[in-house]
């Protein structure tokens, strides 16, 4: 039976603390942490894309996507609370569901957060490349070097994004160094986002420029594009989903953080409704002073976001100026409306801020690695600790090299969507897991628990589904394709050098230290 090994919570818990990653986040890092990782990504990266989905009715993708959110953290709240080790919806869904879901989880955990990165790190480069290079030294790099080939959504001329490259790599560094610095630079670069982005705020919102006019139509694509359309309001907000993946990131921190049963609900809800405010209320400032409608394809639908057919348009001379087809798309608003000198201080500010997006989302990234590593699914040498800086360093190289690549080659709106795929399906189990450890271990102590959890957890799995049947078709095609690899590397890899099928639970002490054996009750008999 490949549903038979679920592993025991004291496990788990005993595992980490035998092999466990250092203690050192509090409640306000945590918080943070998810600021960072939600306020940039879908803001400053996201709108254009969003826009061309949706046009004004990104507003509402807004929403949508916050409501799923809403639902799916509070879930996420009581169970990464209840098991405070890193991990995330993988950890969560070993303990409920078994090994073998366990790992379709942890794997769809790993494309998420390293094609989300790659994303980001596309978007960083935009503005580079517009606000520090071109306008402010004057320096126009050619086209071959600040975007992948036009056949992948590039650019006309685009061979590789040279700054994607280089800022992934930069922030895989920093990671490497060490958790506690990565949070303290992480908390300054909060701080300066925000603060762009308030001021961003009230100079859209209070301009002459602001006219309730360019909201209309407000709903160009409709609310529903079609299934696999990827358009229309709902087709935006499972594009802009996967900016929400902060909360997520949040609980994969849980075994790094002080008084977790306290901090983390802190972390995970606080985070995501202080961001959802910035959300609608930047949309709303970007699409009133320069409008926001999308470039219209044949038969009156938008042409897709990160497309060839989309770039060619955006090259056109009437659509320079389009919201849809910038790279720096808040800076860009600030410069139409009169604001130069501060569309260009806004650019700064997303310079700065954005690698604290990349971080959060390549910290999360490997911290899943590092604990299927622990549990025996990978191969021992990715759960190696560096013994100075006290961070998983050999995964956390790799997986910033396959973002680096990522980032040099794919355009940040195909990106987002094939990252969103994983970040559906994570989701949705970890609703799936608060239910059953309801019914098989409702008397384990729990700091959060759920209000209403047979109606929060199911709208929670529905609101996954529907978003996922709201994707492009390719970007949904790519989770199936992507689990296949996964089952090919469970099966001929895994499945044999699993600890837990071995009946024992394998603790190596952080530094090198002894082994030790930890007898599971009723162990699962490899095949």
């Amino acid at each position: 039976m490949i549903f038979d090994r679920v592993k025991p919570l004291d496990a788990i818990l005993a595992t980490a603390e035998k092999k466990s990653l250092h203690r050192s986040l509090g409640a306000f890092q945590l918080m943070l942490f998810g600021i960072g990782c939600i306020i940039g990504t879908g803001i400053f990266v996201l709108t254009a894309a969003g826009a061309q989905k949706a046009g004004p009715g990104l507003m509402l993708a807004f929403v949508i996507a916050g409501a799923v959110c809403i639902v799916a953290a509070l879930c996420y709240a009581e169970i990464a609370s209840m098991i405070p080790v890193a991990g995330s919806a993988y950890t969560y869904s070993y303990a409920t569901m078994g090994e073998f879901l366990a790992w379709t989880v942890g794997w769809a955990l790993v494309l998420e957060y390293a094609i989300a990165a790659s994303a980001v790190s596309v978007g960083w480069s935009g503005y580079f490349t517009g606000t520090i290079l071109n306008d402010t030294f004057g320096i126009a790099l050619p086209p071959w070097l600040t975007a992948g080939p036009l056949a992948l959504g590039g650019a006309p001329g685009g061979l590789i994004n040279l700054p994607a490259l280089i800022i992934a790599l930069l922030v895989t560094w920093l990671l490497m160094i060490g958790t506690s610095e990565s949070a303290k630079v992480n908390a300054v670069l909060v701080l300066v986002k925000v603060t762009a982005l308030t001021l961003f705020i009230g100079l859209t919102l209070t301009s002459g420029e602001f006219d309730t006019a360019r909201f209309n139509p407000f709903l160009p694509a409709g609310v529903f594009g079609g299934w696999g359309t990827g358009v229309g309001a709902v087709g935006a907000a499972a594009t802009i989903f996967f900016a929400y993946v902060g909360f997520d990131a949040v609980s994969t921190a849980a075994e790094e953080t002080k008084n977790p049963q306290r901090n983390v609900p802190i972390g995970l809800i606080g985070s995501l409704l202080f961001c959802t405010v910035f959300y609608i209320l930047v949309a709303a400032g970007a699409i009133g002073t320069i409008g926001g409608q999308p470039i219209m394809g044949p038969g009156g639908v938008p042409f897709p976001a990160g497309s060839e057919e989309l770039a060619r348009q955006c090259a056109m001379p009437q659509y320079a100026d389009a919201l849809v087809c910038s790279n720096e798309a808040l800076a860009h608003v600030l410069r139409e409306i009169g604001f130069g000198a501060i569309g260009n201080m806004l650019g700064y500010a997303a310079i700065l801020a954005l690698p604290s997006v990349i971080l959060v989302l390549l910290f999360a990234q490997t911290r899943i690695f590092f604990v299927m590593s622990r549990d025996g699914l990978l191969p021992d040498g990715l759960s190696k600790v560096h013994p100075k800086w006290k961070t998983p360093y050999v995964v956390t190289a790799i997986t910033g090299i396959l973002v680096a690549i990522g980032a040099a080659f794919f355009p940040v709106g195909q990106l987002a969507d094939i990252a969103n795929a994983g970040t559906l399906y994570a989701f949705l189990m970890v609703a799936v897991a608060v239910m059953v450890l309801r019914r098989t271990d409702g008397g384990r102590p729990r700091s959060f628990r759920v209000p209403g959890v047979w109606i929060v957890a199911p709208l929670t799995v529905a609101g996954c589904l529907f978003l996922f049947l709201n994707l492009p078709a390719a970007a949904m095609l790519m989770l199936p394709i992507w689990s296949v690899i996964g089952f090919v590397i469970y099966f001929a890899y895994s499945r044999s050098r699993s600890h837990l099928g071995k009946g024992v639970v394998e603790v190596v002490d952080a530094i090198g230290g002894s082994e030790h054996d930890f007898p599971i009750d009723t162990p699962s008999k490899p095949d």
